[in-house]
């Protein structure tokens, strides 16, 4: 099932000036009530998807990223893999929706990007054992981007301002609940020329493992966000470039990249 987050853009279709969640049914989405991690159901209406405008298919209350979990991505930025993982947060309201634009900031010479798996909390979870079925506690997958001010992420040590700033997390372009993410594809694309290029299968700690370390640290609540590592290749991004990151199974999230406002 592929969920997703919308906008009408026909106005003799619908008058609705809030976003809605919906189901992706081959050239239709069909709305539904309540968002996909909540108790939810199949509305009346839907939608040709050429009438529609997807958004960013989640509104976490926090996005969990973790860093350095493919070993040839801590070699190209010459560290060291980390004896855990390596765990940081982006701001939600860095998040943009597909074909959003990331804006570079006038404060950064160096914007990068990092596409990525990233997995969706269906439930409410805390202190899962060894034991536990993590991967049931996750409503699905899509892909993100967690762009990163490079320079200042080494000037800075720690990452909030490098990854927090508006737009420097594009995700979509909806969430799929069927795959298996331990050996799926995950590549970018800048203007058309792959950049990135890995399988889940190389990271140094796995999508369950990673859910349930995570949650000995912070309750995961239901639609918040895992972003579980970039595969090496991460590079510059420039105003004019196009960026889409993929996933195999999942899809394609396709973002441009404008000159600052200032």
């Amino acid at each position: 099932m592929k969920f997703c987050r919308f906008m009408p853009v026909d106005p003799s279709v619908s008058t609705s000036t809030a976003p809605l969640y919906g189901v992706i049914e081959s050239e239709e989405i069909h709305e539904i009530s309540g968002a996909p991690w909540s108790q939810w159901s199949r509305a009346s209406r839907s939608w040709p998807r050429a009438k529609t405008r997807l958004l960013a298919p989640v509104e976490p209350s926090k996005i969990v990223c973790v860093g350095r979990n493919y070993a040839a991505h801590v070699a190209e930025l010459g560290n060291v893999i980390p004896k855990e993982p390596l765990l940081f947060l982006k701001a939600p309201s860095s998040i943009i929706g597909p074909d959003e634009p990331i804006v570079l900031p006038p404060y950064s010479q160096r914007v990068e990007h990092e596409g990525e798996l990233a997995v969706v909390v269906g439930r409410r979870c805390a202190h899962l054992s060894d034991t536990d079925d993590a991967l049931s506690f996750l409503l699905g997958y899509t892909c993100l981007n967690d762009v990163t001010a490079r320079d200042l992420q080494k000037s800075d040590v720690q990452f909030a301002r490098a990854k927090g700033f508006d737009t420097f997390c594009p995700v979509g372009p909806h969430i799929e609940t069927q795959l298996d993410p331990s050996d799926v594809l995950v590549e970018t694309l800048v203007n058309g020329v792959r950049r990135q290029s890995g399988s889940t299968s190389l990271m140094i700690y796995p999508v369950a493992f990673l859910v349930r370390f995570i949650s000995r640290m912070m309750t995961l609540l239901p639609g918040d966000v895992i972003a579980t590592g970039t595969p090496a290749g991460v590079g510059p991004l420039t105003a004019g470039d196009v960026v889409e990151v993929s996933v195999a199974g999942v899809g394609t999230l396709r973002n441009p990249v404008l000159a600052s406002r200032a």
